[in-house]
């Protein structure tokens, strides 16, 4: 046997998880637990960082790293969003198999990176930026160190050992902003905020490998690798098309209206993203982990689905109210006064934040049945809607592109919901009347509480003179008290908030990362 193939007793750990099958529900919640733990940890790291990062450098310099990621994240992308899918997808896969897969992603993550590489001089007269050319050169190289860590923390995804794959991103999170501020200290500029940009999948890929003892073997012939690769090419497909609608906005504001108007422009999409991330990221990897193992049993696979849409809606919709609320004190607090226009951008994009989460729930069904085809046709439908609606607001200004992403979202949440739930005959009914009390209440707690805040003479002057982290915690307390309510009032009882205890209880994380690593796969 090549040293390189996993010992058998370890093959059946890797590639066959019989131990999921006992008590799917309890996997499902704790793994989100864990995800979600670690994500807090990880979104807390990120946010010393932006803060310290946007005091020691200016809007221009994270323009100018914004344009190249731009084009890097979508082929930095390109084994994530694919080959990690189809593998804990499928039922049945095993060490030959995953070893050819690895191989292919390899040498497409190589040719891909020198791609890169060769598209510096356009990209840098795309925005007439002589510095982007260097730039791109070395950010080119996260391309393939975010392919050498694909496989292995597929694996333990699909395994469900979310604490591994949780504290090798933390790590790596932490390493990448240490340096970051350790080289912008040094007088690096921008040049921090590339070596970030590299160190972030180097580092990611060291951990998986240190997690993952599986080692790939050389590749086979007559593996039944093709159907995997269909797989992932679609979903792959799905998240090009996506990647181009959900950034063409900072392509456009970077052409049209240079370094500085986008470095405002993404810093508020780098704090709506992240506050979004907290539950998308997270739940996406446990959910469709879990609704793949259900496809045999549609009734028991549409009760988890529809559930754990309630939940998020639960949990979503008032965050979406409450960012709206603290959006400029936010970006006060932690980016600095110079950086206003940032806050008024971030208050647009909060509006679209509840329903964006629930959105990105109709890949969990495309992804978990089996169907990246759909995926992708639905994908091509969504990038036209949403490459209209930037067109539409691009004439005025970023406050106008900003509403056309928010805009997007509402015209794109029945249809795809609709379309994604077909093969599963799960009807669209059953989700609206699920979610639309959270939204509504939502809402209305929203415009309340801005109400009482900012409109009402004598509160908001007593409201304005405070500290803004007071002001931040009084909003995010006031919002989320009368938020739940409302939520009592319109369900006439507290069973919305019982179960989302519940639900807590379960997602506490109970077992440690050397406990789970015992068990073969890491984490």
């Amino acid at each position: 046997m090549s040293a390189l193939e996993a010992k058998p007793a370890k093959k059946r750990e890797y590639f066959h998880p019989d131990h999921l099958s006992v008590d799917l529900k309890k996997h499902a919640l704790r793994g989100a637990g864990a995800v979600v733990f670690f994500n807090m940890s990880a979104y807390g790291i990120q946010m010393i960082g932006t803060i310290i990062l946007a005091r020691l450098l200016a809007p221009d310099d994270f323009g100018l790293i914004s344009m190249v990621t731009a084009f890097s994240l979508l082929l930095q992308n390109f084994g994530v969003n694919g080959f990690t899918e189809a593998i804990i997808q499928r039922k049945e896969i095993n060490h030959k198999l995953i070893s050819t897969l690895f191989w292919i992603n390899f040498v497409l993550s190589l040719a891909l990176t020198l791609l890169l590489m060769a598209l510096a001089p356009f990209i840098s007269g795309f925005y007439k930026e002589p510095r982007l050319v260097s730039i791109t050169i070395a950010i080119a190289s996260s391309v393939i160190f975010a392919g050498l860590s694909t496989h292995h923390l597929a694996l333990m995804k699909r395994n469900m050992h979310f604490y591994g794959v949780s504290a090798i991103q933390v790590s790596a999170t932490l390493l990448s902003v240490i340096l970051a501020i350790a080289l912008t200290g040094l007088g690096w500029g921008y040049w921090a905020l590339v070596a970030r940009r590299i160190a972030l999948p180097l580092a990611t890929a060291v951990g998986a490998w240190i997690l993952c003892s599986w080692r790939p073997g050389l590749p086979a012939l007559r593996t039944g690798v093709k159907a995997m690769l269909r797989f992932a090419i679609n979903t792959y497909g799905n998240f090009t098309v996506n990647y181009f609608s959900r950034n063409l906005d900072k392509m456009l504001i970077g052409w049209r209206f240079g370094t500085q108007s986008l470095g405002f422009y993404d810093r508020a999409y780098h704090l709506f993203s992240m506050s979004a991330n907290q539950l998308t990221h997270p739940v996406t990897s446990v959910a469709v982990a879990a609704l793949s193992r259900l496809c045999n049993n549609p009734e028991r696979y549409r009760r988890y689905y529809i559930h754990a849409l309630s939940m998020i809606a639960f949990v979503g919709m008032p965050i979406s109210a409450m960012l709206f609320l603290i959006a400029n004190d936010l970006t006060l607090l932690l980016l600095g006064p110079q950086w206003n226009k940032t806050g008024q951008i971030l208050s647009i994009f909060a509006a679209s934040l509840g329903i964006m989460l629930l959105y990105s729930t109709h890949g969990w069904l495309h992804l978990s049945l089996g169907r990246p085809d759909r995926w992708f046709r639905w994908g091509i439908i969504a990038f036209v809607v949403t490459t209209l609606s930037f067109l539409v607001g691009l004439p005025f200004g970023i406050l106008g592109v900003t509403i056309a992403y928010t805009v997007s979202f509402y015209l794109l949440i029945g249809p795809g919901l609709w379309y994604a739930s077909r093969p599963i005959n799960l009807k669209f009914a059953p989700l609206v009347s699920e979610i639309w009390r959270y939204c509504l209440c939502a809402v209305g707690a929203g415009f309340l509480c801005w109400y009482i805040l900012y409109s009402v003479d004598w509160t908001s002057a007593i409201f304005l003179e405070l500290n803004v982290f007071i002001r931040i915690i009084v909003s995010f307390l006031l919002c989320g008290s009368v938020y739940l309510l409302l939520i009592i009032v319109a369900y006439q009882s507290v069973q919305p908030i019982s179960q989302f205890k519940s639900v807590l209880r379960e997602m506490v994380p109970k077992s440690k990362i050397g406990s789970s690593k015992k068990r073969g796969v890491g984490g």
